[in-house]
């Protein structure tokens, strides 16, 4: 194995558990969610060099996973899992464990929301960025995360509201 493998395969066994929660969290499926994964690591690999130098490598390799979502989304016209969401929440009988139910109704939320949203609220929130270093993945001001965190936790509340007061 070359050094070149070797420092990769030591990256990408750092994060891949982490790479695949956040692609799982951007697209509600797991088997989409290793797609997804994949096709960053093909990229990260082939691009190597460039992600090393990177100033921030994660964030070099989070952007790729983003840009993959991004671009399934425009492949597939948006027929995703998140179109079953657009009418609103199937009601569906909670499961048996309150832990369980509150990752469901979170997943089910971020869903709802749109990509660039859903990718800030999971950088933001769900992996503790800051808003320079979110800002970076995203390829946005620092304003931008502002403004979109504040918009997603705006919706995420609403629909919450809204699922709450149908159970």
């Amino acid at each position: 194995m070359s050094g070149r493998d070797e420092e990769f395969g030591e990256f990408m066994r750092n994060r891949a558990s982490l790479l695949h929660q956040s692609a799982y969290l951007l697209c509600g499926d797991w088997h989409l969610a290793h797609d997804l994964v994949q096709d960053t690591l093909v990229k990260a690999y082939q691009h190597w060099p460039r992600v090393r130098q990177a100033d921030n490598p994660d964030a070099y390799v989070r952007r790729i996973l983003l840009n993959e979502a991004r671009g399934r989304w425009r492949r597939r016209e948006r027929a995703m899992p998140v179109s079953r969401f657009a009418e609103g929440p199937e009601l569906v009988a909670p499961d048996a464990t309150d832990e369980l139910a509150r990752r469901a109704g979170l997943l089910e939320a971020l869903l709802v929301l749109p990509l660039r949203q859903r990718a800030t609220i999971i950088l933001r929130y769900l992996e503790g960025m800051s808003e320079r270093e979110t800002a970076a993945v995203l390829g946005c001001s620092e304003g931008t995360v502002k403004s979109q965190a504040s918009r997603a936790l705006g919706t995420l509340r609403d629909f919450l509201e809204r699922t709450e007061s149908m159970l």
